[in-house]
């Protein structure tokens, strides 16, 4: 579908937060009564809890690396500036005694930048920056850890985090790709939004996949975006994070930084902070620009944040099919349906509207493109839509001169025709 109608760029503004609170742990000990003691498994149970919370605070350590200096954003999370070589990558024994490389050759071709301006508030708006050398890293508390089902899930997608057919009964997908070729990077712009969330155990997430392998226990896949994740994170503002896996999110990969595999070298981008400003209905629209791509060089995978902000790398070493190159690129969202009331969950996609409401309403990805075998941005062909529950969430492309190749997507979930 071509656009009949011209659609202007929105302004643009970029700006990571890192947001969730820290809180104090508060102990309270009760007497016991000698001739009333306590049931036979009061002990058991505590002393279950007791080794529970001492696994936790062994897994903080190990997680929470010393900092060199320490940042409380406006959105109460503490970030802490750890020397680059001291991050969670360099705890894998094939990155021990590394350092974080130089930057690789960016991809060529039109990058579409539409003279936006990109500021960045918070806690780097106020001068608070980390120091050269070292990198910025949300906080990991025991109430994030709490939060997850058990220690080994913490951070960690469930399994079915990619589209594999519409069967699926809890994971659910708008979302736009191509295949049939091999691919090198992928890039696009995504106007972020803050839907809600109406469990603890579901997220809304708009992202880019590149994907290798097949669907099976051998999927490999690079992800980056930004989602609302209650879970994860204890709150419901939407986040930059990015992810891996390369056994169908089994045993390998993390969000962010919480585990060793991506290496950070940027000082002024948090993963996992909040953004912000969001977009908003028939108002202003503010999108983030996310690009991954191989570099020729060394083979490792690379992560750029808006226009020219590198992230990091993940080493190639850590994949098995994408050390070679991606076989397919998804863009879109994708939430989890839980039916915690027995019924479809009213959690929205994007900005909770549906496709057809086009620009200022709709969610979208702009200027979509991938990176080829020579390092060259090139528009996409043979693009392909799905919508797997299309009464709940559904999708529409486009194209245009200002645009390039972009889509609509998204909607509210439970409705009178998604029950």
């Amino acid at each position: 579908m071509i656009c009949s109608e011209p659609i202007f760029p929105p302004f643009v503004v970029v700006v990571l937060l890192v947001s969730a609170c820290l809180s104090t742990a508060v102990s309270s000990t009760k007497t016991l009564i000698e001739s009333e003691p306590p049931p036979a498994n009061q002990t058991f149970r505590t002393g279950r809890e007791l080794d529970k919370f001492r696994r936790i605070r062994s897994y903080l350590r190990k997680i929470n690396k010393p900092a060199v200096k320490t940042i409380k954003s406006p959105y109460g999370d503490v970030i802490d500036c750890v020397l680059s070589h001291h991050q969670p990558a360099f705890d894998h024994p094939r990155l021990k005694g590394h350092k974080p490389l130089e930057p690789p050759k960016r991809p060529t071709g039109n990058y579409s930048f539409d003279s936006i301006k990109e500021t960045f508030h918070s806690w780097i708006d106020t001068g608070e920056l980390c120091p050269e050398g070292s990198i910025p890293i949300r906080r990991t508390t025991e109430e994030d850890v709490l939060r997850a089902s058990s220690i080994g899930r913490f951070g960690k997608k469930l399994a079915r985090g990619v589209r594999r057919d519409t069967m699926s009964s809890d994971h659910e997908h708008a979302v736009a790709f191509v295949n049939g070729d091999q691919y090198y990077g992928a890039k696009a712009s995504i106007n972020v939004w803050a839907p809600l969330v109406r469990d603890e155990y579901e997220f809304s997430l708009s992202q880019l996949w590149v994907i290798s392998g097949s669907f099976g226990n051998d999927l490999n896949t690079i992800e980056a975006g930004w989602q609302v994740s209650p879970e994860l994170y204890g709150d419901n503002n939407p986040r930059f994070f990015t992810y891996w896996t390369t056994d169908a999110y089994q045993a390998t990969g993390c969000y962010n930084l919480l585990c060793s595999g991506f290496v950070q070298i940027n000082n002024k981008i948090a993963i996992g902070a909040a953004i912000s400003p969001r977009s908003s209905y028939r108002a202003k629209q503010f999108d983030i620009g996310i690009m991954i791509w191989k570099d020729p060089k060394h083979g490792h995978w690379w992560l750029e944040f808006g226009s020219g902000l590198l992230v990091g790398y993940w080493p190639s070493f850590l994949f098995s099919h994408l050390q070679n190159h991606a076989s397919m690129v998804q863009f879109g969202g994708e939430i989890v349906n839980s039916r915690s009331m027995g019924y479809h969950t009213s959690t929205q996609m994007g900005s909770g509207h549906f496709a057809d409401e086009g620009f200022e309403k709709a969610s979208y990805f702009r200027n979509l493109q991938v990176v080829d075998w020579d390092n060259n941005l090139i528009p996409l062909s043979n693009l392909h839509l799905l919508a797997d529950h299309p009464d709940c969430y559904d999708i529409k492309a486009g194209k245009n001169a200002v645009w390039g190749n972009y889509f609509y997507y998204g909607g509210p979930g439970r409705n009178s025709k998604c029950p």
